[in-house]
């Protein structure tokens, strides 16, 4: 049986449009906050910055300062967001799949 009280969970934890967007940009890579918000079309910097501490919060990400100068602040996924793998690969590929039953288009995952 389907439980709602899990889901609403995970939901207030990766809600929104932007937290898996950030995950995927540092696991691939985007360390820095300007290499982040640049990987992410459309994020500006105060929603990136309450979006990381979230997620620093939620133990998915690390935020590291490295004193300077100049003073760099870089972030890594822990291990525990590579729990949100399957997530994101499942929404990716529904993604996929639903634009291309809308719009009748053909996507590259």
């Amino acid at each position: 049986m389907l439980s709602i009280k899990p889901l609403r969970d995970a939901l207030d934890i990766i809600n929104g449009k932007w937290k898996l967007q950030i995950i995927v940009a540092i696991r691939t890579g985007h360390q820095r906050f300007r290499d982040i918000e640049r990987s992410i079309p459309g994020i500006s910097s105060k929603v990136l910055a309450k979006e990381l501490k979230d997620l620093e919060m939620h133990l998915l990400i690390k935020r590291t300062v490295r004193e300077g100068p100049p003073v760099a602040v870089s972030y890594e996924a822990l291990p525990y967001a590579a729990t949100l793998d399957p997530v994101i690969l499942s929404l990716r590929d529904w993604g996929v799949k639903h634009r291309e039953k809308v719009m009748g288009q053909e996507v590259g995952a």
